[in-house]
């Protein structure tokens, strides 16, 4: 199994106007693959806060290996 690390990331407005994006949480997952690794994530998010689906408090996942080579 690889290790991934997914952010949840929601698109805001800045204090200026201008738009910016924040992580509004990160999980660490074990999964066969990439595709896994989002599925559990987002049930993990979802049960986290209570809610029935992720994009009720993201617009978008970001998801990227996070092992390490020996």
């Amino acid at each position: 199994m690889a290790h991934f690390v997914v952010r949840f990331i929601k698109d805001v407005v800045g204090d200026q106007g201008q738009p910016c994006e924040a992580c509004q949480h990160t999980i660490d997952v074990d999964a066969h693959d990439e595709t896994e690794a989002v599925l559990l994530a987002k049930q993990k998010f979802c049960e986290g806060r209570a809610i029935r689906h992720w994009s009720l408090h993201a617009d978008r996942l970001d998801v990227e290996p996070a092992d390490f080579p020996s």
